[in-house]
């Protein structure tokens, strides 16, 4: 059963690599025995991230790489194709974190809205072009594109992360639905609140400090990425394409979100 799960040379491609849950999916990838190219606009966070995949053993490279761009996104696969032969796996992970800030719709200029749709939305789409073209040659591979709970609700005063991370859901059952006739599969990450430096830094007044709310009562923890990542890019995946794996701590099973009011009447066990 347990080789059903093994990821061993296989080669992922991952977005915003170098930091966040992007950060712990590669840590997870690498110790399952996945080679990696990791990208993301800032080089020293992926070039750190590289080497510490190729302490762990399998081989890594890093490319700087602004997915708004679609050269950029083109050339990040072409790298992969060029220095390993193949891409088994695309992860889109990069986002504008910065987007998830509550702001009054009045004052969201055109380039705020602008710039969330070219990264956010636009990004994914960009490298999943880039890459479903040498997958269909090869007659497999997988893609993994990384929404949010924010893409399944609404969220006050929070627009555009909303409305892009809605979206690759939606991308990604174009995705799914267009490509499995060629063996690629298509499926979608959607991530709670998990609390990582980025978030901290930039919405520390605007999300919750503890997961109270939550049907578990604990917000989760970056590493509990990690482990879907690598089933996502197994074979043991192989008859999943569409699907919506959900990790928040049962907040949108409970009809839950974090709107800043406590409940009227306390949560009991």
């Amino acid at each position: 059963m347990l080789e059903r799960l093994s990821i061993d040379d296989r080669v992922v491609v991952i977005t915003g690599g170098g930091t966040g849950l992007g950060l712990e999916m590669v840590r997870h990838l690498a110790r399952a025995g996945a080679n990696l190219v990791i990208a993301g606009r800032r080089s020293g966070p992926i070039e750190d991230a590289a080497a510490e995949v190729r302490a762990l053993g399998p081989q890594s490279i890093a490319v700087p790489t602004d997915v708004s761009d679609s050269s950029q996104a083109d050339a990040l696969v072409e790298a992969a194709v060029r220095n390993f032969g193949r891409i088994d796996v695309l992860i889109n992970n990069a986002a504008l974190v910065s987007d998830s800030v509550p702001t009054p719709i009045w004052d969201i200029s055109d380039s705020d809205w602008q710039a969330a749709l070219d990264v956010n939305l636009s990004g994914s789409f960009y490298c999943a072009r880039a890459a479903s073209r040498p997958m269909a040659d090869q007659g497999a591979g997988k893609i993994i594109n990384v929404a949010s709970g924010f893409g399944m609700r609404g969220g006050r005063d929070i627009y555009m992360y909303c409305c892009t991370k809605g979206a690759i859901i939606q991308l990604t059952r174009v995705l799914s639905f267009s490509l499995a006739r060629y063996g690629v599969t298509a499926n979608s990450i959607v991530p709670g609140f998990i609390p990582t430096a980025g978030t901290d830094t930039e919405m520390r007044e605007s999300l919750p400090r503890s997961g109270a709310y939550l049907p578990t009562g604990k917000l989760g923890e970056p590493q509990d990425i990690g482990p879907v990542a690598v089933f996502l890019a197994s074979p043991a995946s192989d008859y999943m394409t569409g699907e919506i794996f959900t990790l928040d701590g049962g907040g949108l099973a409970g009809g839950l979100a974090p709107t800043g009011y406590a409940p009227q009447i306390p949560l009991e066990a």
